[in-house]
C-alpha cells in the first residue's frame, strides 16, 4: 500500500479512491499546493523583518538566528518533498511537517508587534557602560552596542539602536537603556540614551 501524494489516503492502484486522482496528476496538485505554501511561507518572513524591527527586542540576534534556522529547514524539506514526490516515494509525513512550518514566520511576526505595541506598563530604567559596538551592512541594517549587562546571569547585552543614536554614542561612555517588559514577557529596547 502506498499513499496519495495530494490527500495522503492509502491506494491499492494507481488511482486513489478518496480523490480519484492519478499518481501523476497527484504530483501535479501536489506540487501546486507546495508552490503555494512556500509562497505563504517567504511573505511570511518577509513580514518577520520589519515586524522584528519595529519593536526590538533584547534578544534579537537569538530570535533572528532561530528564525534562520527555521527558514532553512522548510525550504530544505519544501525541496526534498518535491524530489521525493517525482520519484514517486512516499512524501505524506514530510509534507506534513513542511506544510505545518508555514504559519510560523506570521505567528513569530504578529507576536513581535504585538509584544510591543500592546505593552502599556512603563519602561524600567537601566544603566550601563558601553564596551563595543557593531553595524551591520546590508538590506536589513543593523547597529547594536554592547554594554555590560543589567541581569545578573549575564556579562554583556547586545541593545539593538538606531543609526543616528549609534553615531552620537562612543565606547566608554555611560548610557541609560529604557527597556519594556512586553505584553508576552519578550522584553524589548524602548530607547536608549546617553546619561
Amino acid at each position: 500500500m502506498t499513499r496519495c501524494p495530494d490527500c495522503g489516503a492509502e491506494r491499492a492502484g494507481d488511482q486513489c479512491d478518496v480523490c480519484g486522482l492519478t499518481s501523476a496528476a497527484a504530483e501535479v496538485m501536489l506540487r501546486r499546493r507546495l508552490f503555494s505554501r512556500t509562497a505563504w511561507f517567504l511573505l511570511g518572513a518577509v513580514a518577520f523583518v520589519p515586524a522584528s524591527q519595529l519593536y526590538l527586542p533584547l534578544e534579537l540576534d537569538a530570535m533572528l538566528i532561530f528564525f534562520g534556522a527555521v527558514f532553512f529547514v522548510a525550504l530544505g524539506l519544501a525541496i526534498w518533498v518535491d524530489r521525493r514526490a517525482r520519484r514517486g516515494a512516499e512524501v505524506d509525513v514530510i509534507k506534513r511537517v513542511c506544510f505545518g512550518l508555514v504559519p510560523i514566520p506570521w505567528l513569530l511576526a504578529a507576536l513581535l508587534f504585538a509584544n510591543g505595541r500592546f505593552d502599556s506598563g512603563p519602561p524600567t530604567r537601566q544603566e550601563a557602560a558601553v564596551v563595543g559596538k557593531f553595524s551591520m551592512p546590508g538590506i536589513v541594517r543593523s547597529s547594536r552596542l554592547v554594554v555590560t549587562s543589567w541581569r545578573g546571569d549575564r556579562r554583556f547585552e547586545r541593545v539593538p539602536i538606531s543609526r543616528d543614536d549609534f553615531n552620537r554614542i562612543e565606547r566608554g561612555d555611560i548610557v541609560v537603556v529604557k527597556v519594556q517588559s512586553g505584553v508576552v514577557g519578550i522584553p524589548w529596547v524602548y530607547g536608549v540614551y546617553r546619561r
